[in-house]
């Protein structure tokens, strides 16, 4: 088979069929970029181009209440600023791991409801100057288009509210955390709907909701199945009218979810978190052909790139199996890896993924 660009490949896996490879679809820590420059890769290539690797497009809007972001403190080791969200994070700039939460504005519906009142639509929530230098371009160099769109439960309780705050409102009032979810997607929905008219189409819609963490989740199937799912379901029927893949995000160990998230129509899932308690190829075993599985591989290999080969040859060739898979990290790939190194998993990927 001849080589097939980015978007023809990951099309034919969403259609769960095979391709010329696999595509490698992935993302480093910043940290790991900086890495990479100092061991020769150059400052002016994007990292997918001097490897060799599958490329996708995203673009985002602005949903947020729009509070003030402005930097607190700044040193060469962090920075403490305030977000759109109304968060205070503490950013750490050179190591590979999340920012840290420092406090929140909205924390009682009294504050959900001033937020909420600044959230309404406007065109100046979409980069409208992104979107018109690059689009021709990306669709020129057969990139996959993801539209990103943002709401529900992880973003929640991460970006605006704090997640002990937010996981007791699920208990105590409920449908506060509901109004919260279907208030960022109608304005997604609103804004995405602007911009799909405006004629800039895209090929998927997407979203991180992470449900889990290290072998459970933060709340139990009947609340899943009552609060949130339904807003899932919204999303995804907005995008299979539009005739676009639907994919969704969600580190930990979702397990028992992932029937429900099939029964909505969610089309690929990411990261499938291996550290957590995931077992890619079980899930590929039991819902491979009606799920893409993107990652899969376990990061903690990531330290020592024996162990990364040995379990990419233990993976990747019954992942590959009748298409519906993408080669990525079970989260993103960390500073551990070396330009050297990250060269020869490159290589060993496109050899076992082959077709």
């Amino acid at each position: 088979m001849k080589e097939l660009t980015s978007y023809e490949r990951m099309k034919r896996m969403y259609d769960h069929k095979e391709a010329d490879r696999i595509p490698f679809l992935d993302n480093p820590w910043n940290s790991t970029l900086e890495r990479w420059h100092k061991e020769g890769m150059p400052e002016n290539v994007e990292w997918q181009d001097y490897f060799g690797v599958d490329k996708a497009a995203g673009f985002g809007v602005d949903n947020s209440p729009r509070y003030e972001s402005k930097t607190i403190e700044e040193n060469d080791e962090y920075r403490i600023f305030t977000t759109n969200w109304g968060a205070t994070m503490k950013d750490f700039k050179h190591s590979a791991t999340v920012p840290e939460f420092l406090s929140f504005r909205v924390d009682s519906r009294e504050t959900w409801n001033e937020a909420k009142e600044r959230m309404k639509p406007s065109d100046d929530r979409i980069d409208w100057d992104k979107l018109k230098k690059n689009y021709r371009q990306w669709k020129k160099d057969g990139l996959w288009i993801g539209a990103a769109f943002w709401f529900g439960f992880d973003v929640a309780h991460s970006w605006m509210v704090g997640t002990e705050r937010f996981l007791m409102w699920m208990v105590e009032d409920p449908e506060l955390c509901v109004d919260i979810f279907n208030t960022y997607l109608d304005l997604d929905l609103i804004l995405f709907q602007k911009i799909w008219d405006a004629g800039y189409k895209f090929d998927s819609i997407g979203w991180p909701d992470d449900m889990g963490y290290k072998q459970n989740q933060f709340f139990s199937l009947s609340m899943y199945r009552e609060l949130l799912k339904p807003v899932h379901k919204r999303a995804a029927d907005w995008g299979h009218q539009k005739g676009v893949k639907v994919s969704m995000h969600s580190c930990g160990d979702i397990n028992p979810l992932i029937p429900e998230l099939i029964e909505i129509g969610i089309d690929c899932l990411h990261p499938i978190e291996v550290k957590a308690g995931m077992d890619p190829i079980h899930i590929k075993k039991t819902y491979g052909d009606k799920l893409v599985l993107h990652g899969g591989i376990n990061v903690l290999s990531y330290s020592n790139p024996d162990t990364l080969r040995a379990e990419m040859r233990r993976v990747v060739p019954e992942m590959k199996k009748g298409g519906g898979y993408i080669f990525g990290s079970d989260h993103s790939i960390p500073s551990d890896l070396s330009l050297k190194d990250m060269k020869e998993i490159v290589a060993l990927c496109k050899e076992i993924g082959k077709y």
